[in-house]
């Protein structure tokens, strides 16, 4: 398969929209206080246990650790796993980088059908300051 340009924009809205919209908190996710945010359908899926979004904005009051950095490529990976479910990508490959003490930067590289990566490297605006 080939990658155009509009396949590529369409995975790469895919990608930020996965990403950077507030996934509902587990029950067993610590919380500052009793929001457990994220989308309201998320309550009544079509598709059993279907969501939208990820659980990235649970890391933007903690401090940049190593733990913090695997914990945003795991949510960050959960975010993009219906890509995979879906059949849209073979596989989903997450890597961060520690920008400075409060910046980590997200990167993703999608395997499409036929072999091809595509390359996300998710703009500054898409990302949160004081974690990910």
């Amino acid at each position: 398969m080939v990658i155009t340009s509009e396949f590529e924009s369409a995975l790469t809205r895919a990608v930020a929209i996965s990403l950077y919209t507030w996934r509902r908190a587990e029950t067993d996710d610590p919380i500052d206080d009793e929001e457990r945010h994220g989308w309201w359908g998320d309550s009544y899926p079509p598709i059993a246990d279907d969501r939208i979004g990820s659980r990235l904005w649970l890391l933007r009051r903690v401090k940049l650790t190593g733990a913090t950095q695997r914990d945003a490529e795991f949510y960050a990976a959960e975010a993009l796993q219906w890509l995979i479910d879906d059949g849209q990508v073979l596989g989903v490959a997450i890597s961060s980088e520690k920008a400075d003490s409060s910046r980590l930067n997200l990167r993703v590289v999608l395997t499409i059908p036929g072999g091809a990566t595509l390359e996300i490297q998710p703009s500054s605006s898409w990302q949160v300051i004081y974690a990910v």
